[in-house]
C-alpha cells in the first residue's frame, strides 16, 4: 500500500489525461478547461527542464570532445613531463635519466635538444623552434611522430644535417623532401667585419602532420647531435617523458622535482608537464565551460519555475480537495507532501526525458550534424577554416550525473513554496464559496 500522499500527488499529475479524453470525473466543463490549462502548464514545465538538460548533455560533451580533440593533437608532439637541464649536455643526461625514470609511472624517456632559430629558403624566412631528437627513441614519447605525411624519421643522423619540417612550415618555404633549406643561429661570430651569424644548410628529409597549426608551421626537428653542435650554448638540453596516464602528469612532475632538488648536482633541473606549457589555452577553456554551464542552467531554471506557476494554478483549483482533506484529519504536512509528489514527478519525468535525449543526441553527435549539414545545404565545421572536420563529442557519466542531480534538485526547490501555501489554506475559507 502506498501512502496516500503520494497516490493523490500522482493522481494530480494524471489529472490533464482525464482532461484531454473528456472522461475527468466530477463531469464539470469548467473544470475539464481548468485541467486542460494545467496540463499544458505542465506539459511545458516537463519540455523545459528535458529540453535544458538534453542542450547542456550535448554542449558540455561537445567542449570535452573539442578539448580532447586539442589536447591529444599537441601531445602528439609534446611530451606528458619535460626534464631540463640548464647548461647541460647531451652527455650529462645519462645520469639523469635513471633518476627521473625511477617512477613507475614513467614508461619512456627520448632526449632533446631545443633552440629558436630562423629558417630560409629562396628569399622566404621565418622564426621556428628546432628541436634536436633521438629519431629510436622520439617516437616513444610523441605518438605523432612516429608516422611522417613524407620521408622517414630515420634519414636524422648523426653529422647528417638533414631536417624534418612541420606541413604547414613546409607549405609556406615552397619545400619537399630532398630539397635545401638553410637555419640561421639566434648568435653569430664576431669578425673584423661585425658579427656574421651562423648558418648551416640542411637537407629536408621527411614531413610530419601533428593536426595541430602551432606545431605544424613553427617546429622543425634534427637530430639531438646536431642541435648541440650547432646551437652551441644557445640550446636547452633535456629529457622527454611519456606516462602510462597522462592525468597524472603534474603530480608525477612534482614527484620528480622534488626527488631532483634533493641532489645538489641536480637542483637546476625545472621539471613540468603538458598543463603547464598550454596552462593559459586548456585555463581558457575551463572558463568557457563553466560560462556555459550557468548560462545553460539558466534555461532548466526557467523550465523549472514552471513548476511554481503550475502548482499555483493546481492550488487554487483544488482548494475544495484541500479542505475536505483537512477536515478528515489530513496534516499540512501530508497536505504539503501531496503537491511536493505532484511537483516533483514531473521534473522526474523533464530530466529522465531529458538525460535520454542528451545522451542519445551526444553519441550521435556526427550522424545528427550530418542530418543538419543535410538539410541546410552548409558544413558546420569548413576544412579550410577548422583543423577538424567533425563535430568532437566526449560524453562523460560525471556531466550527466551532475546535471541530472542539479535539475532534479531545481525541480523539487520550484515545488517548496506552492506546497507550502496549499498546507496553510483553512478549511473554512476554502469553502466559503463553495
Amino acid at each position: 500500500m502506498l501512502p496516500y500522499e503520494l497516490m493523490i500527488g500522482l493522481r494530480y499529475t494524471r489529472a490533464g489525461r482525464y482532461a484531454k479524453s473528456g472522461r475527468q470525473p466530477g463531469g464539470a466543463s469548467g473544470a475539464r478547461r481548468r485541467n486542460r490549462f494545467i496540463s499544458f502548464i505542465s506539459g511545458l514545465a516537463t519540455a523545459g527542464i528535458a529540453l535544458g538538460v538534453a542542450a547542456l548533455i550535448v554542449v558540455l560533451s561537445v567542449m570535452n570532445g573539442f578539448q580532447k580533440e586539442v589536447r591529444d593533437r599537441m601531445l602528439s608532439v609534446l611530451s606528458h613531463v619535460e626534464v631540463i637541464l640548464p647548461g647541460g649536455s647531451l652527455s650529462a643526461l645519462g645520469g639523469l635519466k635513471p633518476l627521473a625514470t625511477q617512477q613507475p609511472s614513467v614508461k619512456a624517456a627520448a632526449p632533446f635538444v631545443m633552440a629558436q632559430s630562423m629558417i630560409s629558403r629562396q628569399g622566404q624566412m621565418k622564426g621556428i623552434l628546432v628541436r634536436g631528437i633521438d629519431p629510436a627513441l622520439e617516437p616513444t614519447v610523441s605518438g605523432g611522430l612516429s608516422r611522417l605525411v613524407s620521408g622517414r624519421l630515420e634519414a636524422l643522423t648523426p653529422r647528417s644535417f638533414h631536417v624534418v619540417l612541420g606541413r604547414d612550415l613546409a607549405s609556406q618555404l615552397g619545400a619537399s623532401v630532398g630539397d635545401q633549406v638553410v637555419l640561421i643561429a639566434a648568435d653569430g661570430a664576431v669578425t673584423p667585419a661585425g658579427v656574421t651569424p651562423r648558418l648551416r644548410q640542411f637537407t629536408v628529409s621527411g614531413i610530419f602532420a601533428a593536426g595541430h597549426h602551432e606545431y605544424d608551421s613553427n617546429l622543425a626537428l634534427i637530430h639531438a647531435s646536431d642541435a648541440e653542435l650547432f646551437f652551441r650554448d644557445q640550446a636547452i638540453v633535456g629529457l622527454r617523458l611519456r606516462l602510462d596516464d597522462m592525468q597524472r602528469a603534474p603530480a608525477v612532475a612534482r614527484e620528480i622535482s622534488g626527488r631532483l632538488t634533493v641532489l645538489p648536482e641536480w637542483r637546476q633541473a625545472v621539471v613540468r608537464d603538458w598543463s603547464y606549457e598550454n596552462r593559459n589555452w586548456f585555463a581558457a577553456v575551463q572558463v568557457e565551460k563553466r560560462m556555459m554551464f550557468i548560462i545553460l542552467t539558466l534555461i532548466i531554471a526557467v523550465a523549472a519555475f514552471n513548476l511554481v506557476s503550475m502548482l499555483v494554478m493546481t492550488v487554487t483549483d483544488k482548494r475544495g480537495d484541500i479542505a475536505i482533506l483537512r477536515t478528515l484529519g489530513a496534516q499540512r504536512a501530508s497536505i504539503m507532501a501531496i503537491f511536493v509528489v505532484q511537483g516533483a514527478w514531473l521534473g522526474v519525468l523533464g530530466v529522465g526525458f531529458g538525460v535520454a535525449g542528451g545522451v542519445l543526441i551526444a553519441a550521435n553527435i556526427d550522424m545528427v550534424m550530418a542530418g543538419i549539414e543535410a538539410i541546410f545545404g552548409f558544413q558546420v565545421l569548413p576544412k579550410g577554416i577548422y583543423f577538424i572536420d567533425r563535430l568532437p563529442s566526449d560524453l562523460r557519466s560525471t556531466d550527466v550525473s551532475q546535471i541530472g542531480l542539479m535539475a532534479l534538485v531545481l525541480s523539487f526547490l520550484a515545488t517548496l513554496y506552492p506546497s507550502w501555501r496549499a498546507s496553510r489554506l483553512e478549511p473554512a475559507e476554502a469553502l466559503r464559496y463553495e
